[in-house]
């Protein structure tokens, strides 16, 4: 058994996106290979989960702005980015 790797981000945390988020068939209001959420977009982490299989966290994303629709994706850690405290 994989050990449980623990999250990054936290629930409620506000997190950027490192890369586009690109549909891979699992959003219907989106074409396939459509840019679900561009780089850079600003969400709010509503829930952390992990991937069973190979106990990777995945994190629920709501990005309610700055996207071409506002949605709820899941992401992996390698596609967040922690966003830096204002000054």
């Amino acid at each position: 058994m994989i050990p449980l790797r623990a999250p990054v981000f936290r629930w409620g945390q506000q997190v950027r996106t490192a890369l586009a988020l690109v549909n891979d068939g699992s959003h219907p209001g989106f074409a396939p290979e459509a840019v679900i959420v561009p780089a850079g977009a600003v969400g709010e982490i509503v829930n952390v989960g992990h991937h069973e299989e190979s106990d990777t966290p995945v994190y629920l994303v709501d990005f309610a702005a700055g996207t071409p629709a506002p949605c709820v994706v899941g992401c992996l850690e390698e596609e967040l980015e922690e966003l830096e405290a204002a000054p």
